[in-house]
């Protein structure tokens, strides 16, 4: 969907989030982006309430598109000539690409990898963790909050994220967009490079942090969406399974163990490494078992009480001015 320019490049505001003395090794491929560096910034925002930082830099920030970066993104030298034009529709909000698993990666997050691209897994959300088709104007279920630009000027007019929600902010940004007629685009070549969760406990946190979320997500917008639902009522479904006391109503169960051992074979066998194979048979149900508990949870015990967290305690540094090189000191 990109285009060759037609008009003054924009200025750009790159911004990354990250804890308390944090490591932003995103900065790191900042370093070579061959975007003209009178064009772009960089603002890392320190604190412990992500979507809060985000809004904070990107009330400071100086730039006619917002890019939002994890702390641990590493990106292609051109992906801000890969993203921008996308903007020259006006009807354009916001663009972002996948995150995608390094070949470098442990074991464990290569398997995680594999489970969140694929459709048994990541499902309608899989286009996030991979590289597929051409780009195209989207919904909010293909782009990610690690690798994703917005315009300012709506951004900031729609009030940011709602800093009540933690993760899932992007998503109830983006269904207010897509609800007023603005255009999301999905593009494939905005690939990042950011590794998966290195451990099992990490694993488990991330999954129902994720169904948090979604829940959480739900209660604000009072939109309920289906899919979103259909791994907490699996999980009522194996609750109940024991007390219906008929063999029939047990046939749904076998065919989803047999659908995960299929999934993990397919999983392993696209990875080329069969050594995955017994991870991937515990990924699969783990992650639709605990988003389905997290949605939930979320729907039952919000983490929010009505009121924005407060930005006390953030700090926003400018590591890199438009015009001046990084400031490497933006990396301790």
């Amino acid at each position: 969907m990109g285009s060759p320019y037609r008009m003054t490049l924009p200025r750009v505001s790159i911004i990354i989030p990250v804890a308390p003395g944090g490591t932003v090794r995103a900065l790191a491929g900042l370093a070579p982006v061959t975007y003209p560096q009178e064009l772009f910034e960089v603002l890392v925002a320190y604190g412990r309430a992500p979507s809060v930082q985000r809004n904070r830099a990107a009330n400071e920030a100086e730039g006619d598109i917002l890019y939002f970066l994890d702390d641990d993104s590493r990106v292609a030298p051109g992906f801000l000539e890969r993203a921008v034009p996308h903007y020259e529709n006006p009807k354009v909000a916001a663009a972002g690409g996948p995150s995608l698993t390094p070949v470098t990666d442990s074991p464990l997050q290569r398997a995680i990898g594999v489970v969140l691209s694929s459709a048994v897994g990541g499902g309608g959300v899989r286009n996030r963790y991979r590289k597929a088709g051409e780009a195209r104007h989207t919904g909010d279920s293909e782009l990610i909050l690690c690798n994703l630009s917005f315009r300012r000027e709506i951004f900031l007019s729609h009030g940011g994220l709602d800093s009540r929600l933690y993760p899932n902010e992007e998503n109830e940004l983006m269904d207010r967009l897509v609800g007023e007629g603005f255009y999301l685009v999905h593009d494939p070549e905005l690939g990042v490079q950011r590794s998966q969760r290195p451990t099992w406990k990490a694993y488990v946190k991330q999954m129902l942090g994720y169904g948090r979320g979604r829940g959480e997500q739900t209660r604000i917008s009072g939109r309920i969406k289906p899919v979103a639902m259909a791994p907490s009522l699996f999980v009522v479904y194996l609750l109940l399974l024991p007390l219906l006391g008929s063999w029939i109503l047990s046939l749904p169960f076998f065919a989803y163990l047999a659908l995960m051992l299929a999934a993990s074979l397919q999983g392993a066998l696209g990875a080329r490494d069969l050594t995955l194979l017994p991870r991937l048979l515990v990924l699969f149900p783990a992650l639709h078992l605990l988003y389905g508990v997290g949605v939930v949870w979320g729907l039952v015990r919000p983490r929010f009480k009505g009121a924005p967290r407060s930005t006390d305690g953030i700090e926003i540094r400018r590591v890199k001015a438009f015009g001046e090189p990084l400031n490497a000191q933006g990396q301790d």
